[in-house]
């Protein structure tokens, strides 16, 4: 076995033991207690306090899912409708209720009401250990607040602890305040995402975490 190999066959190794080792975490974010709340304070003074939680799909409460759905189909169902993927609310419910998926979950302390979800998971992608971000939703009212921010640093600091090479999402093209939102994060167009003669309706974006 040539050098090469041998490197190649320890990375392999490695990375299957960094992610058997995540997925055997029940709340893996429970030993970051900073990204277990945040707060922000309006112009006007107002101050916003909420919690978040990780939680697996199977401990999800069916309601939650539901809400998720919705928040989706408001946010980001126009955008699919617009290109050449279209809304497919029966692909999009299957997707969040997959058995292997991740959830952090914000809720407004005040109201007891969600504000704002990311689904995830850790996985095998092209070969690299990846935290994916399959879903980052934020209420209207939410918006502009730094709470996705925040939540995706959430989500980078899981995938450091666990030795995750990347975070890795997908972005609709049409989505340009998407798109600048991840772009000032510090993600940028993967080289696993479609080349242009495919003529996609989304780019992959990545960060690295190593």
């Amino acid at each position: 076995m040539s050098v090469t190999e041998t490197v190649s066959r320890n990375q392999a190794t490695s990375q299957q033991k960094c992610l058997q080792v995540a997925n055997q975490q029940t709340n893996p974010l429970a030993e970051f207690p900073e990204y277990l709340s945040y707060k922000h304070t309006d112009s006007d003074g107002k101050e916003l306090q909420l919690k978040l939680q990780c939680k697996r799909k199977a401990d999800m409460d069916p309601k939650l899912l539901k809400w998720a759905f919705k928040l989706a189909e408001r946010n980001v169902g126009p955008q699919y409708r617009a290109c050449s993927l279209g809304w497919q609310p029966k692909i999009k419910q299957a997707d969040l209720n997959k058995a292997w998926a991740r959830y952090l979950v914000a809720t407004d302390v005040a109201t007891r009401k969600p504000a704002a979800y990311t689904m995830f998971r850790f996985d095998l992608d092209y070969g690299r250990s990846v935290l994916y971000c399959y879903e980052l939703q934020v209420e209207a009212e939410f918006q502009r607040k730094g709470l996705g921010a925040f939540m995706m640093k959430a989500l980078e600091q899981m995938a450091r602890h666990f030795c995750m090479e990347r975070v890795v999402l997908t972005v609709l093209k049409n989505n340009e305040d998407g798109m600048r939102f991840y772009r000032r994060l510090g993600y940028d167009v993967d080289e696993m995402s479609p080349d242009k003669e495919e003529d996609a309706a989304y780019e992959i974006m990545s960060k690295a975490m190593v």
